[in-house]
C-alpha cells in the first residue's frame, strides 16, 4: 500500500481515465491543471544552497488556488490573525444553517443563483431577529463561511456564521442577548424564516429566468413547494469563553476546499483511503474507502464559480463600517483599545527585517538564492 499520498498525486494517477468516463468544465480543467502543477517546475521557483555546506534545495512557486490542499496556507493564518483582531469581549454563538439536498441538483446547475440566494436569504433571516424590539432591537454582525461539503464529501450545502452575542441599537449601545447568554435564537424560529425566504428568492429567480438550465418548468414548483413541506437544519452553538476557538475552526478552511491531504491515508488496489468522522456514531473516526476515480468526482462537486466570494461579512462587521462600529462597541461596553499608532507602526517595521534560512544540514550556515527557476506559463502583455 502506498502511504505517501495526496490529492495531487491521486490526479495524476486517476485523472486521465476520469476524463475518459466524464467530461470536465473549463473551470473544473482549469482547476485541477493547477492543483497537478503546484509546487512543480512547471510553476517555476527558486534555487537554494548554503553559503557554508554543499546543501542545496529546489523550492517550487505554489498555484495558490483556493481548492487545492496544499496551498493557502499563510493566506489562511493572516485570515485567522485579522479575524481574531475583530474579536469583541462577548459571548459568541456557531450557528450552521444548512440547505436541504432537495436543490443539490439546481445547484449543480446554477451555483451562483443557489449560493448568492442562500447567502441573502440567512442575512436578512439574523437581520430581522436582531433588528425586532423584543429581542435585540439593533444591527447584529455576522462573518459567514459557505461549505458545500459532508464528511465523505458528498454535496453538503451549509453556512457557517459566526455571531457575537448582540446587537448595536441606533444609539450606539451594544444590547447584549437577553436572558441566559447560551441561548441567542430559537432554531425552529430561525429555520421556518429561512425556509420562505430561500424559496421566496428562488421563485423570484426563477420568475426572472435566472433558473433557464432547469428545462422542466413543473419541476420549480414541485421543488419550491415540497421545500416548504419539510423542516430546515439549523444548528447553533454558544460560546461564552474563547471564541477564538471557532475563528480557528473556520479559518481552516477559508482558503481551501473540501478536502485535506491528511485525511487521504493511502493508496490500496487503485481503492484510496479518507479518513472522515462519522457524525451520528460519536463522532468516531472511521476509514472510506474510494475508487479513484470516485474521490475525483466528489472533489470536483466542490469547484466554486470563478470570483465567487464564500467569505461575506454583513451588518456592523461589514468592511464599509467595520472599523467605525467596532469602536463603538468597544467603547459601549468600556473596553479600551488595544492597538496604538506606536504598536502598528513598529509590527510594520518588524516585517520589513530581512529573514535568514538557517541551513538544515550544518545548523550554521544560511540558504541563498542562487538561481531562479522560469515558470512554463508566460504572462499577457
Amino acid at each position: 500500500m502506498n502511504t505517501n499520498v495526496n490529492m495531487q498525486t491521486v490526479l495524476s494517477s486517476y485523472l486521465a481515465n476520469y476524463q475518459t468516463h466524464h467530461t470536465l468544465s473549463p473551470r473544473q480543467a482549469q482547476v485541477c491543471h493547477h492543483m497537478q502543477d503546484c509546487q512543480t517546475d512547471a510553476l517555476g521557483g527558486l534555487q537554494w544552497c548554503c553559503d557554508q555546506c554543499a546543501y542545496q534545495r529546489a523550492a517550487y512557486h505554489s498555484c495558490r488556488d483556493r481548492h487545492c490542499p496544499q496551498c493557502q496556507w499563510r493566506a489562511t493564518q493572516a485570515w485567522r490573525d485579522k479575524q481574531r483582531e475583530h474579536v469583541l469581549p462577548v459571548s459568541y454563538f456557531h450557528v450552521v444553517f444548512t440547505l436541504p439536498h432537495t436543490l443539490n441538483g439546481w445547484v449543480s446547475l446554477h451555483p451562483e443563483v443557489i449560493y448568492r440566494c442562500f447567502f441573502a436569504a440567512v442575512w436578512a433571516t439574523l437581520k430581522t431577529f436582531g433588528q425586532d424590539p423584543k429581542r435585540l432591537g439593533g444591527q447584529m454582525g455576522v462573518v459567514a463561511v459557505l461549505h458545500t461539503w459532508g464528511q465523505n464529501l458528498g454535496r453538503h450545502v451549509h453556512l457557517h456564521c459566526l455571531v457575537p452575542g448582540g446587537a448595536l441599537d441606533q444609539s450606539g449601545q451594544w444590547q447584549a442577548v437577553k436572558g441566559q447568554h447560551d441561548y441567542l435564537f430559537s432554531n425552529r424560529a430561525l429555520s421556518r424564516h429561512l425556509r420562505g425566504n430561500m424559496v421566496s428568492r428562488l421563485r423570484k429567480a426563477s420568475d426572472n429566468g435566472e433558473l433557464n438550465r432547469v428545462t422542466n418548468a413543473a419541476e420549480i414548483d414541485q421543488t419550491l413547494n415540497a421545500l416548504m413541506g419539510v423542516d430546515w437544519v439549523v444548528y447553533s452553538k454558544p460560546y461564552l469563553r474563547n471564541p477564538e476557538i471557532i475563528v480557528d475552526y473556520l479559518a481552516r478552511y477559508t482558503h481551501r476546499i473540501a478536502l485535506d491531504n491528511r485525511r487521504l491515508l493511502g493508496i490500496d488496489d487503485d481503492q484510496v483511503l479518507l479518513s472522515y468522522k462519522d457524525y451520528r456514531d460519536g463522532d468516531k473516526r472511521k476509514v472510506l474507502k474510494l475508487d479513484g476515480e470516485e474521490l475525483i468526482r466528489r472533489f470536483l462537486l466542490h469547484v466554486l464559480p470563478k470570483g465567487l466570494m464564500r467569505i461575506r461579512h454583513f451588518g456592523y462587521l461589514a468592511n464599509c463600517c467595520r472599523e467605525k462600529k467596532l469602536m463603538q462597541i468597544r467603547q459601549s461596553l468600556g473596553e479600551r483599545t488595544l492597538k496604538s499608532e506606536g504598536t502598528t507602526q513598529n509590527s510594520k517595521e518588524v516585517t520589513l527585517i530581512p529573514i535568514c534560512r538557517t541551513c538544515p544540514q550544518c545548523k550554521q550556515g544560511h540558504l541563498r538564492v542562487t538561481y531562479r527557476y522560469e515558470s512554463k506559463y508566460t504572462r499577457r502583455k
